[in-house]
């Protein structure tokens, strides 16, 4: 089943209902190169080019019966900046 969230299409899900934890990937979950946690301590996971590739969401059932949704609060931006060699070389 495919899931949708922030206009990313997840293809590659797996609930494991004894955690309580909802894997939520895009294509291979070994494309990640970076993570890091949401507020909410949910593990957000980056692609080679820094675009979020994959959500594990920890209490995934109880949360969405407690509140009726499931909040994720993510880095607004990101930024990353590869062609800064020159510049620096010189300082």
């Amino acid at each position: 089943m495919t899931v949708r969230l922030a206009g990313i299409e997840f293809d590659n899900n797996v609930y494991d209902a004894d955690a309580d934890v909802l894997y939520l990937h895009v294509g291979d979950p070994a494309s990640a190169r970076n993570r890091e946690d949401s507020e909410e301590g949910d593990g957000l996971r980056y692609g080679p080019e820094g675009n979020l590739v994959g959500i594990t969401i920890i209490d995934a059932r109880w949360r969405l019966e407690r509140d009726g949704k499931i909040v994720i609060t993510m880095p607004a931006h990101r930024i990353e900046a590869t062609d800064l060699g020159d510049m620096l070389a010189t300082a």
